[in-house]
């Protein structure tokens, strides 16, 4: 099995839809292994440790030096024997030493069909106040791999919602969770785990 460890900072629902993932066979040769968050009161925690997942804690209280917090970051993953990560509304920019170990091997979901509302400010609802503001007939969400820039990293999976009528942001947000979020992150997670089981490129 190849070891996955989630990385989350709020309530975990792309989280749960990972461990249920995981309950239904969904996941292919990857293991939930850890579950980190930078912040000790995200519920994704609580969710992990109803599940038996691990769990660590690694906020910018504790280790405010991006340098020592990036070196801290990878000790805890590489401490667990992690082989790939899933960022799910990790709200931290993971620094270049995980980022250079983990190549090719971090996925983050981003609600929206990059290269569309995505980069540098693009996350949370902002997200799709822009697509509302920009009138937008079609959204979605974006499975890609991590590298050093800000969702610039090469497309695993896209997934399309329909915008409807009368959307708030709030609204649109449920929607794309719900019908995309939830199904291509372990769609992209057993995608790449099984390639790294096999030793195959991506």
């Amino acid at each position: 099995m190849v070891k996955l460890a989630v990385l989350v900072s709020g309530g975990g629902t792309n989280l749960q839809a990972l461990l249920d993932a995981q309950a239904r066979g969904e996941l292919g040769s990857a293991s939930i292994s850890l579950v980190l968050s930078n912040r000790k009161a995200a519920y994704a925690l609580e969710r992990a440790r109803n599940a038996g997942v691990p769990t660590e804690v690694l906020s910018k209280v504790m280790e405010p030096d991006p340098v020592r917090y990036d070196e801290r970051m990878l000790g805890i993953l590489q401490g667990y024997g992690i082989q790939m990560i899933a960022l799910a509304g990790f709200l931290t920019i993971l620094g270049e030493k995980t980022v250079g170990a983990y190549e090719d091997r971090i996925i983050n979901i981003h609600p929206a069909l990059i290269p569309s509302f995505c980069g540098k400010g693009y996350y949370g609802l902002r997200v799709h106040e822009e697509a509302l503001k920009r009138g937008v007939k079609i959204t979605g969400a974006t499975a890609h791999l991590v590298n050093l820039g800000v969702d610039e990293g090469p497309i695993l999976v896209q997934k399309a919602v329909e915008v409807q009528e009368g959307d708030t942001p709030e609204i649109l947000q449920r929607r794309v969770m719900e019908q995309a979020e939830w199904k291509i992150l372990p769609q992209a997670v057993k995608l790449l785990a099984d390639k790294l089981e096999r030793g195959e490129a991506l």
